[in-house]
């Protein structure tokens, strides 16, 4: 019998049993609450696991993330030496299409302020400028990256972006690669749009420094990972006017503490990491998948290479 373990220490994974019940109708599924013994474990299906934990599952066969991201994974010093696999999903990138779209929009055409006159019954006008002549810079252009950047061409908006090596990418995206390029990306980024992987490389990687660089009173949207901003810098970036407004969906802290600064700046939007979300039964399908590839001695669709860290 298949035994799947469904691990988090800060989320409750049992809205994904009815799916995995469906894909994986002869298994036995354990959660947190009644793990028994570890030594049965064939599979973790994982959201920011307990460490240690897996390092205790002798039979442990596979390791599931339930998102595309690996780095709650990696924060585990023990982690046994176990294929990796990641979520990838069509539907999620165009979920987080929706998203960095609306969010760009939602900046550039001033909704804010429209919000805000609406609210007080005024009627205002703020300026406006044509897609084609607001620059949005994409750091990040894997699957969730090359997504957005082509809904938001296909809107008019002059796009740009900028990856860690050369990539393909479609007829009209400017594309800029490596440290020597950075600055030039940065520099012609109204918008800025956090999508990198979360390395010991891309770390902090939105700070004063990088801020400084952006043209100024550009629009950061984090929806990578809430590790890659140093939250000490985002405020006074704003307040030397170097950034204008920031959106948020990531956070190293989830929830967010209501007593944090951010909810109370209103040059900050928060949003409760809800950028785009895959459905249960894409995560159990693909568990499955990569559980049988794994069990016949082949490499998983999606495994990840943790040298990289995706």
């Amino acid at each position: 019998m298949t035994t799947l373990a469904f691990l988090s220490a800060n989320l409750d994974l049992g809205y994904l049993l009815p799916a995995f019940r469906a894909e994986f109708p002869d298994a036995e599924l354990r959660t947190m609450a009644d793990l028994g013994p570890l030594d049965a474990i064939d599979a973790a299906v994982c959201w920011c696991p307990p460490a240690g934990l897996m390092a205790r599952m002798p039979n442990l066969a596979l390791i599931q993330s339930v998102g595309a991201g690996i780095d709650h994974l990696t924060a585990d010093a023990a982690l046994p030496d176990v294929p990796v696999c990641r979520i990838v999903d069509t539907d999620m990138a165009s979920g987080m299409a929706a998203y960095v779209t609306w969010a760009v929009i939602h900046g550039q055409r001033h909704m804010g302020r429209y919000l805000a006159s609406a609210a007080a019954g005024r009627w205002e006008e703020a300026p406006i400028q044509p897609p084609r002549a607001h620059r949005v810079g994409i750091a990040g252009l894997g699957t969730l990256g090359l997504v957005c950047a082509r809904a938001l061409m296909a809107l008019g908006y002059n796009v740009r972006g900028w990856s860690r090596s050369p990539r393909e990418v479609p007829e009209g995206l400017d594309c800029f690669h490596g440290q020597a390029q950075q600055a030039e990306f940065l520099a012609g980024c109204d918008t800025l749009v956090c999508l990198l992987p979360l390395t010991d490389e891309t770390t902090g990687i939105l700070n004063r420094e990088l801020f400084a660089q952006l043209p100024r009173g550009a629009h950061l949207i984090n929806v990578g990972r809430g590790a890659h901003l140093v939250e000490a810098d985002l405020i006074p970036a704003l307040d030397a006017g170097h950034l204008g407004a920031a959106t948020l969906d990531a956070f190293v802290q989830e929830p967010l503490p209501p007593e944090h600064p951010f909810w109370r700046d209103p040059r900050i939007l928060v949003t409760p990491h809800i950028a785009t979300r895959t459905q249960p039964a894409v995560i159990a399908r693909q568990t499955r998948l990569n559980l049988e590839r794994i069990r016949a001695g082949q490499a998983a669709d999606v495994a990840v290479d943790l040298q990289r860290g995706y």
